[in-house]
């Protein structure tokens, strides 16, 4: 795989970098109280290591010994300071480790937050690209290689703190063996960088590939419908083993490259302590019990060197990752946040309105928005409807807006907080809770059981559930009582009953329904929400009875806006619809 080295070397950096800048102070302090047991478990451990030589030459006269209290006194005492600082030295690995792993859970479990937070509080806009597969991965997959990077970085501060701690303990005992030390340090951070451009290259498409996979994974079983239909089962698997082909071979290179970065630090290992004997052999005065401590302090790295090569490229995984959780980090936010205040629910007159896309624009002019009346959109798809809907319900801000409420002008940003209180189902929306009861109880935690089967009977669903053993704990996803898209769509419009909106807006919303069903649902909803303005997207014509007026958007011609006759005052304001350029 052919990489430019200053791009790749940049990539290795930025790794560092964005793992580093995504620690908050209290991760960063977090960090320095695993760094201090380490420091101190390292210590120990050498301690232990030294202290090892007496007991296996207890004849032989070491005069280092006499520096450490205890290992010139007699077998029980030497005994007992090995077993000390062994013992001390497993508590403090132990209590760096659960330090570390509480780190790790609360980092992880921020950075979901984060994220998680960062979509739901994101401008609609923002998100039209993206795409619910990538999404998804953000979600999950993305942050656990993120988790690692940190997990990564805290062994490769372990290691580092280690091999200081040895290599002076090494020093202290021989320095004449232990002035190798800085050579072999530079030998192991250039094996360490060794397969480093290669690393941050597969680890980047291994982040793109899983992605797609994601991509493919996605609403399995409406898109098994859509294969099977086409007759494309056979494209859809060489598509799917063509991704997944490519995870494979990158995380078995991911592999070759921790191994092959492995044999090279254990090779550098082995030919460090041949030298250390060869020079303690040729080098006259070196005492024997130095050479062994040094073996010993030296040889209890060979398993932190062993480990950096894969926290290396778990830390150089982590950059693409992070990289990819700033871009939605980023995102613009929605529009502003809407003050609490009780829910108005008079009827507004928006004089004229222009929204986008599409370009150039869908206006509306005069249209009354009346508590308890239902208002038809419909058009052909892709003209404008969603975006249309989109401003209705607050959620986007129109290009122009002109209103007014009580014969007073009002801005934008009144009219989001007189509609705050809404209900919004699309009928893309599928239900993510466990239970029906779960899913009722999201739109009103207070609500009783005879509430939620009121509900449920207006709607259509309390045969269903009586015939369900389990009734209001009745599994939306297990394939012995999985909801049909229909039934699904009537728990949605279930939880609008429950919310008794200020305006409810349904996209679609009853689209799985055949005719006659949802004329009865619409109607019941309609009778159930009397305080409610409704608006009801739907390519259906027999909608238009239950109606009190229908906007529909033409391709390019100006309509009107058409009104059943009504005793309501503000029924006498005519509207239309066009498409203006």
């Amino acid at each position: 795989m052919a990489v430019h080295p200053a791009r790749a070397n940049d990539r290795a950096h930025d790794s560092w970098r964005l793992v580093w800048a995504s620690l908050t102070r209290a991760d960063v302090a977090g960090l320095g109280g695993y760094v201090a047991l380490s420091l101190a478990a390292a210590l120990a451990g050498g301690v232990a290591a030294v202290a090892l030589v007496p007991l296996i030459q207890p004849d032989h006269t070491w005069p280092i010994a006499a520096r450490v209290p205890g290992l010139d006194g007699g077998m029980d005492t030497r005994i007992a300071v090995f077993a000390v600082a062994m013992g001390g030295f497993a508590l403090l690995r132990w209590l760096a480790a659960r330090c570390g792993a509480r780190q790790i859970s609360a980092y992880g479990m921020r950075l979901r937050r984060q994220v998680h937070a960062r979509l739901i509080d994101a401008s609609l806009g923002s998100l039209a690209d993206a795409t619910s597969a990538e999404i998804a991965n953000v979600l999950t997959h993305n942050v656990e290689v993120i988790v690692q990077g940190l997990s990564a970085l805290q062994q490769l501060v372990l290691a580092g703190l280690t091999c200081a701690v040895s290599l002076a303990f090494a020093l202290w005992v021989s320095p004449p063996l232990a002035l190798a030390a800085p050579l072999l340090a530079a030998v192991g951070l250039l094996a360490s960088r060794l397969f480093g451009r290669e690393q941050s290259e597969v680890a980047r498409q291994y982040v793109a590939d899983m992605t797609r996979l994601f991509w493919h994974s996605e609403d399995f079983p409406r898109r098994l419908r859509h294969v099977r239909s086409f007759g494309r089962e056979d494209a859809e698997k060489a598509g799917y083993a063509d991704v997944s082909s490519r995870l494979g071979d990158g995380y078995r290179r991911q592999l070759e490259l921790v191994a092959s970065g492995r044999l090279v630090l254990e090779l550098l290992a082995a030919a460090s302590i041949t030298a250390i004997f060869l020079l303690a052999q040729r080098w006259h005065g070196i005492d024997q019990a130095s050479v062994i401590a040094v073996c010993l302090l030296l040889g209890r790295l060979l398993p932190y060197l062993v480990s950096t090569r894969q926290s290396f490229q778990q830390l150089r995984s982590a950059g693409p990752a992070l990289e990819l959780r700033e871009r939605y980090m980023h995102m613009p936010p929605a529009l502003g946040p809407i003050a609490t205040t009780s829910a108005r629910r008079d009827p507004v007159l928006i004089e004229r309105m222009r929204v986008t896309p599409p370009v150039p624009g869908v206006v509306v002019e005069h249209l009354p928005l009346v508590p308890g009346e239902m208002t038809l959109v419909s058009g052909d798809s892709g003209i404008g409807k969603s975006s249309l809907v989109d401003a209705l319900a607050g959620m986007a801000a129109p290009q122009l807006f002109v209103a007014s409420m009580d014969g007073n002008d009002v801005d934008f940003d009144t009219y989001r907080q007189r509609v705050r209180h809404s209900a919004y189902v699309s009928q893309s929306v599928r239900p993510w809770q466990r239970t029906v009861r779960e899913c009722l109880h999201w739109a009103d935690p207070l609500a009783t059981d005879d509430v939620l089967h009121g509900v449920l009977k207006d709607v259509g669903l309390d045969q269903r559930l009586a015939a369900s053993q389990r009734g209001l704990d009745t599994d939306l996803h297990s394939s012995a009582s999985r909801l049909s898209g229909g039934e699904l769509q009537r728990l949605l419009l279930a939880q609008v009953i429950l919310r008794q909106p200020v305006m409810a807006l349904l996209d679609e919303a009853t689209s799985a329904l055949d005719a006659p069903s949802e004329l009865r649902v619409l109607g019941t909803l309609k009778a159930r929400l009397p305080h409610t303005i409704l608006i009801v997207v739907s390519h259906r014509p027999g909608v238009a009875a239950l109606a009190d007026q229908q906007l529909d958007i033409g391709s390019g011609l100006a309509t009107a806006l058409t009104r059943r006759a009504t005793d309501a005052p503000i029924s006498e304001s005519a509207g239309r619809l066009s498409i203006r350029s």
